[in-house]
């Protein structure tokens, strides 16, 4: 099992979303976060006042799957969050040693 987890911009989640839906993702976890890469922030004018925004906003998607789907997963994060500016994100992936439904009590690929 994997734990994939992608930084992605905000204006773009719906479209992850849906095309991981689309490829038998049954399941994700959607966090707001903030972060910066190379494009190392920018700055705003608000009220005349010029001010540095250090961090911008982002979402992270993070998702469990079965080995067989990783690559799969990989291409459509990429795919349906890629602008082509910078700041796009990343993705990284993870192994995942156990998973446990809490309800249930299923365990590994069972609880995905």
């Amino acid at each position: 099992m994997k734990f994939v987890s992608a930084i992605i911009k905000p204006f773009k989640l719906d479209d992850v979303r849906e095309a991981l839906s689309g490829i038998g993702v049954e399941g994700m976890t959607v966090t707001e976060v903030k972060g910066f890469g190379r494009q190392k922030g920018h700055t705003e004018l608000y009220r005349g006042a010029e001010y540095v925004v250090d961090f911008l906003p982002k979402v992270r998607v993070d998702v469990a799957i079965p080995d067989e789907l990783l690559e799969n997963v990989i291409a459509t994060i990429e795919l349906a969050s890629r602008t082509g500016r910078i700041g796009d994100g990343k993705i990284f992936v993870f192994e995942l040693q156990e998973v446990v439904r809490i309800r249930t009590g299923e365990t590994g690929g069972n609880a995905l």
